[in-house]
């Protein structure tokens, strides 16, 4: 009955593992500005989003550089049950995140202050896995419903020989 146990356990473990690795969400993501639609003068000069596989969920961070040079950083550990997670900021802590997955190409994050959604962001991968679109809807200020759409290439990693002192390496390229 123990060994039978452990089998199951082992069993399960492995299942997650294979799930966890086939996450279309996780690599790392680059916008681009040409596609993406942002309301005039809010687009980021360039953004890069990193997501790692973790237990049942991910590890999200992201860089982005502004048009007058600003730079701010976003990062968080969430699972996809819609348990709220706290994110953290270049200056501190921002707006807690609730993760959903819908299906395997569609992650729905919620943003909430006082309890109540302030901002969704719907991501949606590709089917050949290459492109990441998010459409997030928020109100600015003056109650006014925004919507951008942020369009992410998947950063390709490729590897490549080369011959460095009669020894042959291997190297990583990055698109």
């Amino acid at each position: 009955m123990a060994k039978t146990i452990k089998v199951l356990i082992a069993v399960s473990v492995l299942v997650a593992s294979a799930a966890a690795s086939t996450d279309l969400f996780a690599g790392k993501w680059i916008l681009n500005t040409q596609q993406s639609n942002y309301p005039t003068g809010a687009c980021p000069k360039r953004m890069v989003i990193e997501m790692k596989t973790v237990g049942t969920g991910i590890h999200y961070r992201s860089d982005t550089t502004y048009a007058n040079g600003a730079m701010t950083r976003a990062e968080y550990t969430a699972n996809y049950d819609g348990k709220q997670a706290i994110v953290m900021g270049t200056h501190g802590m921002l707006l807690p995140v609730f993760l959903k997955r819908v299906d395997r190409h569609t992650v729905v994050a919620s943003y909430t202050k006082a309890l109540q959604v302030v901002a969704r962001s719907r991501r949606v991968v590709s089917k050949d896995g290459m492109v990441m679109t998010i459409t997030t809807t928020a109100k600015d200020k003056a109650g006014k419903s925004i919507t951008t759409i942020g369009v992410y290439q998947k950063a390709v990693e490729r590897k490549s020989s080369y011959v460095h002192g009669g020894k042959e390496k291997a190297a990583l390229e990055r698109n």
